[in-house]
């Protein structure tokens, strides 16, 4: 059984993917948790009714549409993070990297709580609950913690998972992970369980490109690696097969790269709005490349005074993970790093990237859009919706000279309004006619003064009435997830961490007796999670009482008198040292892998270094100045020297050194404004998406051969296109003319089982002693016939139970006595296959019923080559046809039956002295043969 579920992104307008996969016994598997623009927690409902009965989830990219919901859905629906992950190491590193800028950069990640969840979870009016309450959005620590947890495979290395606690037994369930290209570690899941292969191929791209490689769904030209030839079931997406025309890598690149010499040559500032951490590495490699080979070309006076940006607030970190993933990358690319590693002469390290200099927080951007240099912005993200890719839009968005260059088609979006990116590509669709075409043959178009709609979301803090109602909403959600986890654990986002609240918990019951007001437990879970919210800041002065000299600010004096019990006290809680059987308790953060280590807030963790050091903090002598303008000049020159991105030109560069951005604590809601932009830049368009094309898809699906095909990620229209050329395709075939395609909508569950009936047999004592098991492949085969008997299995059952209590006494010392087991034991359901005659003489002079049979597959060329051998002319005649010694025609059908034909003088049979070189039907039979398992039947 196979049943296929898309979640989202399937003949829909939104880029996200989510797909559910329900295989036999109940095993269901989740590929993707993808998220759009809008952050819309209502979109993932459909996950969160489905968690509690999920078996394990799979991983392919690591971009928004593919992830975006990962911390999200582990932070605020119970169990998720508890269900076992699979992903490569890249889609877990790049995709930290990618969640980390995502909520430092956009307020609405952490996603509005919806006004129904509101409103019934309070008596206040409707009118009066819409005040878009934001949750809290998953710390920097928490995410890593969320990424760490996630198991990491390799390619092409099968792998059985490990289920989650309430899943039921996987029973063999494989999934192996092949490359797919379009991203660094980008997956094409294959998952074997059965009867079923399942292939999961979502946004991936055959050809290679100058950092990422290429999908690996072909072997040496023009066939499909073996573990992926004949699926049971292809799950493809269909985005980008109504492309005009596709490009080759080469003519991309120069276009690109035309666009950008040309703008920057008339002192224009060029922006490419790309993610955070996927594509962006792929621009990032091209454009430093292009740099270093054009500084001392014809051009190079252009490329000396304009410099590339990578700007992403988590630029480093994802760097830093590259150079420690040379396997992952193009061949050509590891090879150039690992000669430079060591130490080859004549070789550079193609990671580092001299020419690219990182910017990682807003004034950094500010200062490189306000000079007067020319220069190229990467800036995340690619919707323009937040990052530092609308920063830089707003500021260039009033010179003629700028140039925003589009790479991949952005996807029409949710009304009330589309997304700025989707606005500019409308408005390039729409202007063909009126632009011109670059010497690269690209399209530009002017804009000239055209108005853009945008929407600014800024936090602000709650009200008294707001707060209240957040409050009961938090209330409510604590008391349904632990309900839903079976225990009292309070999942809060304002409650404190586990090892305080411990802390806090042993520090009380030791203080019992001096503090009659603080006695007991709470008797309830409302009880509980009251004194629980107590402990945040969010409360009044009065409220906290005594711990309002560590929750308040500036505060630093509290009035004891007539004061009992704690209120006495400052408010110090003494931590313990926990300790087990084995000795102290190890803090996993401080064991740390290299690629799981991260920059939290600009602060290295791998050092142990949590401190900020703000302004006005002090400073031992003995610590190395970090800030500063001098400062940061030193550790640009050190960066330099050892491969960490700059721009090679430092003399003239002001001081990166800000204050670190506190953020803002306690519970937050969203202000949108809306205002208009006017736009006098240009518009272009390359693409940079790195996705498949129609041809690509016309030429994989038919050599894969699906029994079914399922087509998901894509608009109605491309998802109708690609499924109407599929028809075309499969039934041109013999051997996929039976192909079923499915185009699904968001929740629409696809029956797509493979078309066997399957029973399950249980053999009998008699027959299994009759095997005799053949090696083919590595596989065993036998060849049998029999009888289903009902009796005959009430008789092995109940022989087996006399055999084990049997066991049973002889390992009890001392009990002589044989106790009879019941034989009121009924038949068992599973049919017994027993021998065709079931009696005591029949089975001692039993004759093979069953004919050998041959097993394996004989290739025409193969057999050319043994005959050739012996003695033989063997040569080909026509398409699949070969011609033995003028005598024997042998063809191979489009079923694999091999066809003999042989005329009157090749029957002659052959003496034993001659055996090996007269009679050519019996020659051909007999090297047919011995390319075959003979499998002896019983």
């Amino acid at each position: 059984m196979f049943n296929f579920t898309p979640l989202l992104g399937a003949q829909a307008e939104s880029a996200a993917s989510q797909s559910l996969l329900e295989l036999d016994g109940g095993i269901k598997v989740l590929v993707d948790v993808g998220w759009d623009a809008a952050f819309d927690a209502q979109r993932l409902d459909a996950i969160e009714r489905q968690t509690s009965t999920l078996s394990l989830v799979l991983l392919t990219h690591a971009t928004t549409e593919h992830l975006g919901a990962y911390a999200h859905c582990c932070k605020h629906i119970p169990l998720f993070s508890k269900v076992p992950v699979y992903a490569t190491t890249p889609v877990i590193n790049l995709g930290r990297t990618l969640l980390l800028d995502l909520y430092a950069s956009s307020p609405l990640a952490a996603s509005i709580i919806h006004t129904s969840s509101i409103s019934s979870s309070s008596t206040t009016s409707k009118a009066d609950s819409s005040p878009n309450l934001l949750l809290q959005p998953p710390t920097p620590e928490e995410i890593a913690t969320y990424f760490a947890s996630i198991n990491a495979l390799k390619y092409s290395q099968p792998h059985q998972p490990v289920a989650s606690s309430w899943s039921p037994a996987l029973g063999g369930l494989t999934i192996t992970a092949y490359g797919a290209g379009h991203t660094l570690g980008g997956t094409v899941w294959h998952i074997q369980q059965g009867l079923e292969s399942i292939v999961y191929a979502a946004d991936w791209n055959q050809g290679r490109e100058n950092l990422l490689p290429g999908a690996a769904l072909l072997s040496g030209g023009q066939e499909i690696i073996e573990p992926l030839q004949r699926p049971t079931a292809l799950i493809c997406s269909s985005k980008g097969v109504e492309k005009a025309q596709s490009q080759s890598r080469k003519d991309r690149d120069g276009m690109l790269l035309s666009l950008v010499r040309d703008t920057i040559a008339q002192g224009g500032k060029v922006l490419i709005p790309t993610d955070s951490s996927a594509r962006m590495l792929e621009l990032a490699f091209l454009l430093n490349e292009a740099w270093k080979e054009n500084l001392d070309g014809p051009h190079a006076a252009t490329y000396r005074s304009a410099r590339v940006y990578m700007a992403s607030k988590s630029g480093s970190a994802s760097i830093r993970y590259l150079q420690s993933m040379l396997e992952w990358v193009e061949e050509s690319v590891r090879a150039e790093a690992e000669a430079h590693l060591t130490k080859t002469k004549g070789s550079t390290n193609p990671l580092n990237w001299q020419h690219v200099k990182l910017v990682e927080r807003n004034s950094t951007l500010e200062r490189a859009v306000q000079r007067s240099q020319p220069c190229v912005f990467l800036a995340s993200d690619a919707s323009l919706e937040w990052g530092f890719s609308r920063l830089a839009l707003e500021s260039l968005a009033t010179d003629t000279k700028n140039l925003v260059i589009l790479t991949e088609k952005s996807a029409p979006g949710s009304p009330p309004q589309s997304s700025i990116s989707r606005q500019l590509w409308d408005l390039w669709q729409s202007r063909q006619g009126q632009g011109h075409t670059s010497s690269s043959g690209a399209r530009l178009v002017d804009t000239d003064g055209t108005a853009i709609g945008l929407q600014e979301a800024s936090t602000a803090p709650l009200s008294d009435a707001e707060r209240a109602l957040y409050e009961t909403y938090i209330t409510r959600q604590r008391q349904l997830h632990s309900t839903m986890q079976g225990d009292n654990t309070l999942a809060d986002a304002t409650a404190p961490d586990v090892a305080e609240q411990q802390d806090e918990e042993e520090s009380e019951s030791e203080d019992e007796d001096e503090d009659a007001e603080h006695q007991g437990r709470a008797l309830n879970l409302s009880a509980q999670m009251t004194q629980s919210s107590k402990r945040k800041a969010a409360l009044s002065d009065a409220e906290l009482g005594v711990n309002v000299l560590l929750r308040g600010k500036s505060v630093h004096d509290y009035d004891v008198r007539n004061k009992r019990g704690r209120e006495k006290m400052f408010p110090f809680v003494a931590h313990r040292t926990r300790n087990d059987e084995f000795g102290d308790l190890i803090k996993p953060e401080e064991y740390l892998r290299a690629e799981e280590r991260d920059e939290v807030n600009g602060v290295d963790m791998r050092d142990g270094n949590k401190e900020d050091l703000a302004v006005g903090k002090k400073r031992k002598w003995d610590d190395a100045s970090t800030s500063g303008p001098k400062a940061t000049g030193e550790s640009a020159g050190n960066k330099a020297q050892n491969g960490t991105p700059g721009d090679g030109s430092d003399e003239d560069e002001e001081s990166d050194y800000e204050p670190e951005e506190l953020m803002p604590e306690g519970p937050q809601k969203v202000v949108f404004t809306s205002r208009s932009l006017a736009l006098r830049l240009r518009i272009a368009h390359v693409d940079f998406a790195g996705l498949h094309d129609l041809r690509a898809l016309q030429m994989i699906i038919p050599l894969m051969r699906p029994r079914k095909l399922i087509l998901i990620s894509g608009e109605r229209s491309e998802t109708q296109t690609l499924a109407s050329e599929c028809r075309r395709l499969l039934t041109e075939g013999t051997e996929s003319a039976g192909t079923d395609i499915f185009t699904p909508a968001e929740g629409e569950v696809v029956d797509a089982s493979v078309d066997t009936n399957a029973w399950t047999l249980k053999l009998s004592r008699q027959l299994v002693k009759k095997l005799t098991w053949q090696n083919v492949k590595g596989l065993g085969v036998v060849a049998l016939t029999g009888r289903l008997d009902a009796e005959t299995a009430a008789e092995d059952a109940v022989k087996e139970e006399e055999e084990n209590a049997k066991k049973k006494v002889k390992l009890e010392s001392g009990n002589d006595e044989l106790v009879k087991p019941a034989r009121s034991m009924t038949a068992t359901s599973v049919p017994i296959l027993d021998l065709p005659n079931s009696t005591a003489n029949a089975a001692q002079q039993h004759q093979r019923v069953t004919q050998p049979v041959h097993v394996g597959d004989m290739r025409l060329a193969d057999l050319r080559q043994a005959l050739r051998g012996a003695g033989h002319e063997a040569d080909f005649r026509g398409e699949g046809t070969l011609l033995v010694d003028q005598a024997v025609i042998v063809r191979k059908s489009a079923s694999g039956r091999i066809e003999i034909e042989s005329a009157a003088r090749g029957l002659q049979q052959p003496e034993w002295r001659t055996r090996e070189n007269t009679g050519s039907f019996y020659a051909v039979r007999n090297a047919i043969y011995s390319g075959l398992a003979v499998v002896a039947g019983v």
